[in-house]
Order: C-alpha cells, then structure tokens, then sequence
C-alpha cells in the first residue's frame, strides 16, 4: 500500500511539474508574441504574395528572430534630430552641378510712405534702400512689426512666440553696426518671421504640436544662423500645423488673412498669413509635399521650394528625410532670391547639402529661354483655367515661346506618396508606440495619427522598391528638363506637385489671380514655375519678369481684429 501511495504521489508530482511548466510557458508567450503560421498568411494579402505550408514554416524561425531584433532596437533612444545612415541624392546619372555663383538685384528707390503702416507690405528691396539710408532705423522697422504681429496675430492664430527682446537687441546692433558704416547686405536690420519647427536659442520650439509645447531647444538651427549673420531680425516664431501638416496646431487654425473663416493651409501656414498679413518682411517655411506652395497659394504670397539639399536643415523637425526642404515665403520673387542667397551652401552638419553655385540676375530675356508648359493641365484643369491662361498669355507678351511638354506618363510617381508617411512614421514612432498619438489635435482617419499607424504596414521591401522607381522618375524629369530651361504649370494639377518633391526640383509659386473675387470667399490663387536641379537663379528670374507684368502680388487684405 505505502508503494502505491509512493507511486501516485511521484505521479501526481509529476503531473503538477508539467501543468506548472506549460502554464509558465504561456504567461512567458503572452510577454514575448511569436508570430505564427496564420499571421503569416493573413499578412501576405499585405504583401501581395502567396506561400505554401511548408514555406510559412519554414520562415518562421528567421520572422520570430527578425521580432527580437526589432524589440532591441526599439530600447535605444532616437530623438528627432537623428538622421537614417542613408541620404537621398536627386542629381540625375550624367547632371553637372553649377560651380559659379553670382548675384545681382534690382535697382530700388524707396522713400517713406506718409503713412507708416505702408511700411509693413514694402518688399525687402525697398526696406533695404531705407535702412540703409537711414531714413528708417531697424529698431523703428522692428518696433512696427512687433505692434502689428500684437495687433494681429491673435486673429490670424499665427504666431506661436513672440521673440520681442531678441528682436529688439538684433535691431539695435543691425542700427550701431550700420552707423558705423559695417552694411551686411540687403537683409540686414530686416525683421522676419520662422516656422517653429526650427530650434532658437532660449524660446521654446514647439512643432506645433501640445505634447512639445513647452520644449525648448537651446541652440539656434542654421538656417537661424545664417540670417543673423546676414543681420536680419528675428520677431516672431510663426505657427505650423502639427507635426507639420495642414494648418491645424494646438492654438488653433491658422486664418487666411484674406478671409478669417478660412485656413491658411499648410504646413507653413503661420509663415504665409504673416507675410500676407504684413505682420513680418519674409518668413522661412518647410516643404515636405506643398508646405510651401499650398499656404503660399492660399494667403497670396510668393515662395520659393529649393532643390532638395540646397538648404541646411540642421535645427528643423525632421518628417521625411528624403523630402523636407527649407525655403522662403515672401511678398515678390526677387524677395526669395534675397533671402535664398542668404541660405543655401553646406553647415558642415546636415550631411545631404548639396554644395554647388547660385547664380542670379533679374535682367533675363525670356526670348533667349526653353519654356515649357504642361500642355495638357492648361486644357483639361479644372477650376483656375481662366487664370492658367492668361498667365501663358502673359509670358508670350513677354517674348517667351511656350514649348509644350508632358510630364512622365509610363511610371507611376503619383503612387509613391506612401514613402512620406513611412519616414513620417519613423520621425515619430515613439508617439505611436507610446500611445501619446490620441493627444493630437486631429484625430480624423486622413491626420497624421491614423497615418502612422497605417504606415506600419507598409512592408519595408515595398519602401525600398518604391525608392527605385523614384529613382528612374529622376531619371525621366532629367531627359524633359534638357529640352526647358524652366517650365510653368498649374499648381495642384496632375500630380506635379508630388511629382516634384520626389525628384527635388525647385519652384516658384507666384499669385495669380483670385476665386471668387469680391465675394465673401475670396481666396487667391497661384501658377507655378518649375526649374532645373540647382537652378533657382533662373527659375526665380523668369517668376521675376512675370510678377512684373501682373499686381497680384501687391494686393493687400483688409485686416480685422477678432
């Protein structure tokens, strides 16, 4: 008997070892998922591939192995301002870049208006003549934009941080260095206004977004640099929408100064109603895709989109490594070259600079110049046609003799815009893992926390190959830009505008016109002048002789306080 009861003890010890066993084992799964053999098949309709049994098997060892890696990965710390080794190039096999730089402005006479408050839509050129002369001192200049961006800014929802005692301080040094006869150029002792996704000494730096709302980075970005040393005056950081899209931020819409119940787009929606506002002289913007175009179009201004990797961005929030250009918005075209020419050229710090000549001059002749159209954007757009014409009609008046050309119709560019929400995604992964995401402003499926999310699931094999087809879309753009000097184009027709941000091409983007004029819903709109990779010299030129001929850009909105 005592052998039995032996036994069934042995026995039921045994059985509790192995029960104590599986359920440690489960609770050990259930910390650490694996995937299984049913993901796999329901991830291949992801994919769009079909597996055997056998072949999901036998790849479950390396998936479940690559599920470790991740997991190590992800407990090392990547602020925003970290980089992927990678950096994208977009000169085309075969492309020279320019060695030779030159820059020539306008000849500009100014004198002051009898009221002071004109002063405020002058352009850099005519502000630059007065201060230079002395008949207006950078503190004055400085002062007037402060009261406006305090008087304003409020209705407008466009002003993030005032920088009023480091204005006032840039101002006087711009007045005593200028008094002793030390003249920077033609952007010294001009106050201007900066996307706050660019990092400044002692003001906080806010991407727009509540959960940064208090972050401060102590350290001025480049492109801040660059303008001080340039003796420009920094007044305001200027409102963008969060994490840098739309003009939605945790102030709230940034307002159209042309119609207070509209937005201002975005992303550089701050930096486009000041200017339009006259709330600041220029603004610095970013553009990712239409950052720059689309307030700039909006609010009636002028920007200029560089080619990718003219411009540091040492300092700015990164949200597509491969895309985010910094560039202008200002009330003319010659306006951007000045600030331009204060900007580009390499930091040593942002590896995808690119250092190559700018050169400028207004005094171009349009007759001696190759410039297409998007011939058929002109006859099928929709909306702004009236205006697309006229502006070819204005161009030919000038001398030009439009060539017609099409954009790459065998490759799918227009397809690829899922590689900005992949980096998008990478810039800001912590906030999706974290759960932070729900504290966006915007949480509607098209916001940028719904397309993190689904950039989860794009498949990394897919991002690479996309990144090969933009390869051969860069080589497409090359063989139509050898028969233009520039082109002109509508600007949200036909995909142009992706199409240009996955090659890298420069911009203008240049009022032309307005919807709905005199109604309610007014709202301007604009026509776009595309260059050849590191030709912003020209580009900027042929904009300059058609903004001459027009005054849509001298056109002022009748400001409101709410």
């Amino acid at each position: 008997m005592k052998t039995i009861f032996r036994f069934a003890s042995i026995c039921a010890l045994f059985v509790l070892l192995i029960f104590t066993g599986f359920v440690l084992g489960t609770i050990a799964q259930e910390k650490q998922p694996s995937i299984t053999r049913t993901m796999i098949a329901e991830a291949e309709r992801i994919i769009g591939l079909k597996f055997s049994e056998n072949q999901r098997d036998s790849l479950l060892d390396e998936a479940n192995s690559n599920l470790a890696a991740y997991a190590e990965v992800r407990k090392t710390a990547l602020p925003n301002s970290i980089s992927p080794a990678f950096v994208f190039n977009p000169i085309p096999t075969g492309f020279v870049l320019p060695q030779k730089s030159s820059f020539q402005t306008s000849t500009v006479k100014a004198s002051l208006p009898e009221n002071r408050e004109d002063l405020a839509f002058y352009s850099i050129g005519e502000l630059a003549a007065l201060i230079k002369a002395r008949k207006i001192t950078s503190v004055e200049l400085t002062t007037l934009y402060l009261n406006r961006l305090k008087k304003y800014g409020n209705s407008l929802i466009c002003t993030v941080t005032l920088t009023e005692e480091r204005a006032l301080e840039e101002a006087r040094r711009a007045d005593a260095e200028i008094a002793k006869g030390k003249y920077r150029g033609l952007l010294h002792g001009i106050p201007y206004g900066l996307k706050d996704l660019f990092t400044t000494k002692t003001y906080k730096t806010t991407w727009g977004s509540a959960l940064y709302k208090d972050q401060v980075i102590d350290e001025d970005a480049t492109v801040v640099k660059k303008l001080s040393e340039a003796g420009a005056v920094l007044v305001a950081k200027l409102s963008l929408g969060e994490f840098a899209m739309g003009d939605v931020w945790y102030g709230g819409m940034t307002r159209n100064p042309w119609n207070l119940k509209d937005g201002s787009s975005g992303s550089s929606a701050g930096s486009a109603a000041a200017t339009a506002a006259g709330l600041v002289a220029f603004a610095i913007g970013t553009e990712t895709y239409g950052s720059i175009v689309s307030p700039s179009t909006r609010c009636g201004v002028t920007g200029l989109r560089p080619t990718f990797g003219r411009v540091s961005r040492t300092g700015a929030m990164a949200l597509g490594w491969t895309f985010d250009k910094v560039g202008p918005i200002c009330r003319t075209v010659e306006d951007c070259a000045v600030v331009f020419n204060a900007l580009y050229g390499q930091d040593g710090l942002d590896a995808s600079v690119i250092q190559a000549g700018f050169s400028y001059s207004p005094n171009v002749n349009l007759s001696k110049l190759r410039i297409g159209y998007v011939k058929e954007l002109f006859e099928n757009a929709e909306g702004n046609t009236a205006s697309d014409s006229a502006a070819l009609a204005t161009l030919r008046k000038l001398g030009a003799t439009l060539i017609p050309i099409e954009l790459p119709k065998n490759l799918p560019f227009k397809s690829l815009d899922y590689l900005i929400s992949a980096e998008a995604a990478a810039a800001f992964d912590e906030l999706t893992r974290s759960g932070k995401d729900s504290a966006f402003v915007q949480q509607h499926k098209y916001a940028w926390g719904n397309q993190f999310r689904a950039a989860r699931f794009i498949p990394a094999v897919e991002y690479i190959q996309a990144q090969r087809v933009r390869t051969l879309v860069i080589e497409e753009m090359a063989k139509i830009m050898k028969s233009v000097d520039v082109y002109v184009c509508p600007s949200f027709e036909g995909g142009n505008l992706l199409l240009n941000n996955l090659t890298g091409h420069p911009c203008v983007v240049v009022p032309n016109g307005f919807r709905n004029e005199g109604k309610p819903d007014t709202r301007p709109i604009s026509i776009t002048f595309c260059g050849r990779l590191f030709d912003e010299g020209t580009v900027l030129a042929v904009a300059k002789k058609f903004q001459d001929a027009t005054d849509f850009h001298k056109k002022r909105p009748v400001l409101t306080m709410q």
